[in-house]
């Protein structure tokens, strides 16, 4: 099939992806666009999956205060080289993480980072709760496993729904990043700062 240019020019814009890659997606997505977008993301989210373990020591301090002065956020987002730092695209996944940690309040970066004591209370919480609720003995462990997927996606940043975007979670975003500039980015760490709390 042969692919008309213009498309080629629309997918290169929309996605970041090389020439070659736009015209072959169309090529197998039959000139439709949206698929097109959907093959590239499969594939550069495998593309990234690759580039993950990679060390990631460069990066940037972002921050971000809220128009009323009373919320703040400091984060610190990380990328192979300075280079990749310095780019439009890594500077403003920086400012919109920044921005989403303030609106979202999330407490640990990731699943892997709540603190085993924590984990334990709230699976405690929540087989006290479906106790209360009448449910069967038996299920209460799963019920229990199944809510503490809730409570990642509440709590910690990377599992989080984008605010711009609730179809993506933050994971998503960094990870069309990766695909996109060709390094591992990494969330560090960061801090969130409202008054009177």
């Amino acid at each position: 099939m042969s692919v008309d240019t213009e498309l080629v020019k629309q997918l290169r814009e929309r996605t970041g992806a090389g020439i070659l890659d736009c015209k072959k997606a169309l090529e197998e997505c039959q000139g439709d666009i949206e698929k097109a977008i959907d093959y590239l993301r499969e594939k550069g989210i495998a593309k990234a999956a690759k580039k993950a373990g990679r060390v990631a020591s460069e990066g940037l301090i972002f921050s971000y205060i809220h128009m009323t002065g009373k919320i703040g956020t400091l984060l610190e987002l990380n990328c192979e080289t300075d280079f990749v730092a310095r780019t439009k695209e890594f500077q403003t996944l920086g400012k919109e993480i920044a921005m989403h940690i303030a609106a979202a309040s999330p407490y640990y970066i990731s699943p892997e980072d709540v603190p085993a004591e924590d984990l334990e209370r709230e699976k405690e919480i929540y087989r006290k709760q479906a106790l209360e609720e009448g449910k069967p003995q038996h299920i209460v462990d799963k019920i229990a496993e199944g809510r503490i997927q809730k409570f990642y996606e509440s709590t910690c940043l990377l599992e989080q729904a984008w605010i711009r975007d609730p179809e993506k979670k933050i994971k998503d975003l960094i990870t069309e990043a990766i695909a996109k500039l060709g390094e591992n980015i990494v969330v560090r760490r960061f801090a969130r700062f409202a008054i009177g709390e």
